[in-house]
């Protein structure tokens, strides 16, 4: 008997780790609420031309700002969805803009070959470090921040955006 009671204990003790994991998990990898979005709209790095282009000239619109790079396999699959999402709903103040952990020719290349809609800045390696300055604390990609119209950061999510959470997220925020 005072073994299955022991037996109870362990399972109720493995539960509640697990559920303790799982919120860390969900902090890490979701959240960047209500901060203040200055650092990233006061950022100008160049485009696929080399010209400057400041993040703050996209301000009052839905700001969708993903960190990529074209060796980043999960990267290459969402951006077909943002994409889509620019070209449906562009004219009612969407503005996805990448930013690439990634060499200029690389990233022209594979622009190119999905038919790229939005600005892709080159932020190199250097990106990182601003990514984590915006809650990337794994340093990892895919990485989006999304801002809203009012300058707020509204979410920062690691990993790949599902279909599903977008289509929300742009609702939303439109």
């Amino acid at each position: 008997m005072a073994s299955a009671g022991r037996r109870w204990i362990v399972v109720g003790a493995a539960v509640l780790a697990l559920l303790f994991g799982a919120w860390v998990a969900r902090s890490l990898l979701e959240g960047g609420g209500g901060r203040d979005a200055g650092t990233l709209l006061a950022v100008a790095l160049p485009d696929l031309a080399g010209e400057q282009q400041a993040i703050g000239q996209w301000k009052g619109k839905l700001l969708v700002v993903n960190f990529w790079a074209t060796w980043c396999a999960p990267c290459r699959e969402e951006m077909p969805m943002f994409v889509e999402a620019q070209k449906r709903h562009g004219d009612r103040g969407l503005q996805f803009v990448g930013i690439a952990v990634d060499e200029a020719a690389k990233v022209r290349q594979f622009a190119d070959s999905i038919g790229l809609n939005y600005p892709s800045l080159i932020g190199g390696y250097g990106a990182m470090e601003l990514s984590r300055t915006l809650g990337n604390s794994l340093m990892a990609l895919p990485f989006t921040v999304v801002v809203g119209r009012d300058g707020q950061v509204l979410l920062t999510h690691l990993g790949p955006m599902k279909q599903a959470q977008l289509d929300r997220l742009v609702e939303s925020g439109l």
